[in-house]
């Protein structure tokens, strides 16, 4: 099968950073085995971050492989004990391979299982023809759902989905809530927003473009990011704050405004990152506000974000490619000229 793998690590993002290339199809080798013929890979800013080495501390993983994380389309073959889907189901693919019998599993916080593989992080991902995960990781679809058009959902809008549902009990109406990027991550959080809590909601963005689609996304108010944006942002919020800061940025500097834009006893949300939280302890124990990160989602968050999508609550602003074009798109999402999420579509991607 064709597939995209990193050869070397390298931080200055070439435009060979991946090789498309013949390799072996994955098999079936255990009961629990679910191959997916994929219909479309999404390109997320954690793959830069894995060209550059970030993740390779932390995974030890050996190259090549094959990276994406954000997976869509439709099942190939089950393995024995495969019962909740079988060959032709349309599917998204949960980021994480989970064993089900740890603590973490148990108590449905999937993203913590103690034995957990992470195809495209730490074992070959979906920026091929097929992928190799479990029973555990599928979600079912309703076949009328394209891949091409969800795909993204698999990670970046379960990442900005899990920080919004966490924050569901503090933003009851009357609340604010600020949004800080309306790209790749902020155009869902929006969205999952709008669909599950009353709160007014500001969107912060330096893209006078992005701002004027975070209006057609469900954004109350929108603040383009110059000089003097925080103490706007703090106008709105008479002074005090924000309940609710999301921080789908993480890096350039939004880690330190999101905490200069929340008030005494909110949460401050990073889901984006790159950057480093710097804050005083005096400061969090004065005020009790909450630094809270965000490690993409459970199982029953991805099914939940699978209704919204089918109620068309929340829809994926995207930019297609062939997969023999994975590096240009590397380069548009790195220099910052990709609108939305970048969609790899395999070869002979259908059903």
């Amino acid at each position: 099968m064709k597939a995209a793998r990193l050869y070397k690590y390298d931080d200055s993002i070439p435009a060979d950073a991946l090789k498309v290339e013949e390799i072996d199809e994955p098999k079936i080798e255990g009961p629990l085995d679910v191959i997916v013929k994929i219909g479309a890979a999404g390109l997320c800013r954690t793959d830069i971050h894995v060209v550059e080495g970030q993740w390779a501390p932390l995974t030890g993983v050996e190259l090549p492989y094959v990276l994406g994380h954000e997976n869509a389309g439709w099942v190939e073959e089950v393995g024995s004990a495969v019962t909740n889907v079988q060959p032709g189901d349309t599917v998204i693919v949960h980021p994480l391979i989970t064993c089900g019998l740890c603590r973490a599993c148990r108590a449905g916080d999937d993203m913590h299982c103690e034995n957990s593989a992470f195809p495209g992080i730490d074992t070959d991902g979906g920026f091929a023809q097929l992928l190799k995960t479990n029973a555990r990781s599928v979600v079912k679809l309703d076949p009328v759902l394209e891949p091409k058009d969800i795909a993204a959902l698999a990670d970046a809008g379960l990442t900005a989905y899990h920080a919004v549902r966490k924050s569901v009990p503090h933003l009851y109406a009357g609340t604010k809530a600020v949004v800080i990027g309306a790209g790749g991550l902020g155009h869902i959080g929006i969205q999952c927003l709008k669909a599950l809590t009353p709160a007014e909601i500001i969107v912060v963005d330096p893209s006078e473009e992005a701002l004027a689609l975070a209006k057609d996304w469900g954004a109350d108010e929108t603040v383009q990011v110059q000089d003097g944006y925080v103490d706007t942002v703090l106008e709105m919020t008479d002074g005090m704050g924000a309940e609710v800061v999301f921080d789908y940025v993480g890096e350039r500097g939004a880690e330190d405004d999101a905490w200069q834009m929340t008030r005494r006893a909110s949460y401050h949300y990073v889901i984006g990152y790159g950057g480093t939280v710097e804050v005083p302890t005096i400061d969090i124990i004065s005020s009790e506000r909450n630094v809270i990160g965000n490690l993409v989602g459970t199982y029953n968050d991805l099914s939940e974000l699978m209704v919204l999508t089918a109620q068309g609550k929340v829809t994926l602003h995207t930019s297609t490619y062939p997969l023999d074009a994975v590096n240009d798109a590397i380069q548009d999402l790195n220099s910052g000229n990709l609108q939305g999420r970048g969609i790899l579509i395999p070869e002979g991607a259908a059903t």
